[in-house]
């Protein structure tokens, strides 16, 4: 009995439909017909029962289809692995947020998509905060980070946008800026920020914490830059306004803060971003499953993005020129 005749009564098996199971099959019905009548010949019964209304198997096709399918679905796994070592798609590959928003709404999604596409890779996710997460890429204790941009850096390749948010601003709860229910860009300039000098790349802190108002005010700066729950800490007591991203309150909460819109500063976006030098076909990979699935990037791939080492290239925002 060949694979391909195991795999069409199975599949028969599962619709119990002849038209069904020659559609996922790609198959004209009268060929699945002509395969379920030469496979009962070979073992002397029926395996279905078929009428005008419906097909269900017969016992002896019970029989056949629980021995049959641990079989084949062991069959089809030992070609995946094999499949996976020979692409080079394997082991663990080490994804870094620096904040949960920043994964963009899709992430889980697009883990899920990956490790399903690719079973032989294992995706471990950490959080590292903006001043420890170039520097784990660089020394490649990661492999991929989920990046707020711009970022502009010879030897980092920026890839697919994961995130397009709008921006808002975490003050402490019962702030007067939380009672008129929205600040502006020019109120930054009443507060202090978070100070992220020197941790992350200076295009990405513009970005981030303008330094100074549309008026031209400094904006001052203090604390330096943690996870986010020591954030929402400084935040929740006073010490600092937080500039971020209207998506942050999904997957934050803290009894101490309120959210509010940010007028005056463009959206925010992050990208996946990983060593030029160290792009292998794993990182490839999730790169290409996070444009089809993050929604954010709208020119992505037809716009011309590629990848091929240090020459790297990219439509998004912010990518190395």
């Amino acid at each position: 009995m060949e694979l391909r005749e195991i795999e069409i009564f199975l599949t028969l098996a599962e619709e119990l439909h002849f038209g069904r199971a020659a559609e996922r099959m790609y198959l004209s019905q009268s060929r699945v017909s002509q395969t379920i009548r030469a496979m009962e010949t070979r073992v002397g019964g029926r395996l279905f029962e078929r009428s005008s209304r419906r097909v269900r198997l017969t016992p002896l096709g019970e029989r056949l289809r629980d021995r049959l399918r641990p079989g084949f679905e062991q069959i089809h796994l030992a070609l995946a692995e094999v499949r996976e070592t020979a692409s080079g798609i394997t082991g663990v590959l080490r994804v870094s947020l620096l904040n949960f928003a920043a994964g963009g709404p899709a992430f889980s999604e697009i883990v899920r998509a990956f490790t399903t596409a690719h079973p032989g890779c294992e995706v471990v996710v950490y959080e590292a905060f903006p001043g420890e997460a170039l520097g784990r890429l660089r020394r490649a204790e990661l492999d991929a980070v989920a990046h707020w941009l711009p970022i502009r850096r010879p030897d980092l390749v920026v890839g697919p946008v994961l995130m397009r948010d709008d921006r808002a601003l975490v003050v402490r709860a019962g702030h007067p800026l939380a009672e008129r229910g929205y600040a502006t860009a020019e109120d930054l300039g009443d507060h202090h920020v978070i100070d992220a000098e020197g941790m992350v790349p200076a295009e990405t802190l513009e970005a981030l914490y303008p330094p100074l108002t549309p008026a031209g005010r400094p904006i001052g700066r203090r604390h330096r830059e943690g996870r986010m729950i020591e954030v929402l800490s400084l935040v929740a007591r006073g010490e600092i306004v937080h500039p971020t991203v209207a998506s942050l309150s999904d997957y934050y909460t803290h009894p101490g803060v309120s959210v509010i819109p940010l007028r005056g500063l463009p959206p925010l976006e992050s990208a996946l971003v990983w060593a030029a030098e160290r792009e292998t076909a794993a990182v490839r990979a999730f790169a290409e499953v996070a444009g089809r699935l993050s929604g954010a990037s709208s020119a992505w791939p037809a716009t011309g993005g590629r990848f091929s080492g240090a020459s790297s290239a990219w439509p998004a925002t912010g990518s190395p020129s």
